[in-house]
């Protein structure tokens, strides 16, 4: 009896949102979809984060996932883009939540390992060693969509191992496990 599971796999932006869905048929990967969802023409943040949301549950009542991975912000020095980022995978995270949809997220750097072997790949090497992985035709123009696509696939990669990255249950939890992150 065949083994099989989709996954989408979301790269949360509120310029460009990417993402991408496998199907896994015993540990063997099918490319279903990419594509990406323009915000930049809308100016108003809470219209970009309802977009997210509306069009994360668009794609899990379309493809009915069975598991959601999501790229994690990275860690910059400009902190309103770090809430931005925050938001907006809070956002596609919800989405996936509200239909039941386990959520686990990957580092921007284990996404690239899981991908190409090197954590501090370009997009451009990512989306090459997809399209040899996956079969793809062509590449997109915005490799934010590879970049949503990486992200299941790494998902694939690591299933059977720890189920997420990050798990906070609490605060203190948060504290636990960014002591590097708090200012004393």
């Amino acid at each position: 009896m065949s083994k099989e599971k989709i996954i989408l796999g979301v790269d949360p932006g509120t310029t460009i949102m990417g993402f991408g869905h496998i199907k896994v048929t015993n540990k063997k990967m099918e490319f279903l979809q990419m594509n990406e969802l323009l915000l930049q023409k809308h100016k108003d943040p809470y219209v970009k984060l309802k977009l997210i949301f509306e069009r994360t549950i668009e794609l899990i009542d379309t493809y009915h996932p069975d598991e959601m991975a999501l790229e994690a912000p990275f860690f910059g020095v400009n902190v309103q883009s770090m809430l931005k980022l925050g938001r907006a995978q809070g956002v596609a995270m919800a989405a996936g939540l509200s239909r039941q949809i386990p959520v686990t997220e990957y580092a921007p750097k284990k996404i690239k390992m899981a991908i190409t072997g090197s954590g501090n790949a370009s997009k451009e090497q990512v989306a090459e060693m997809l399209k040899n992985l996956l079969n793809l035709k062509s590449l997109p123009k915005n490799l934010d969509a590879t970049d949503g696509l990486a992200a299941a696939v790494c998902h694939h990669f690591n299933s059977g191992r720890a189920q997420s990255e990050k798990n906070y249950g609490s605060w203190s939890s948060f504290v636990s496990q960014n002591e590097s992150r708090i200012k004393k």
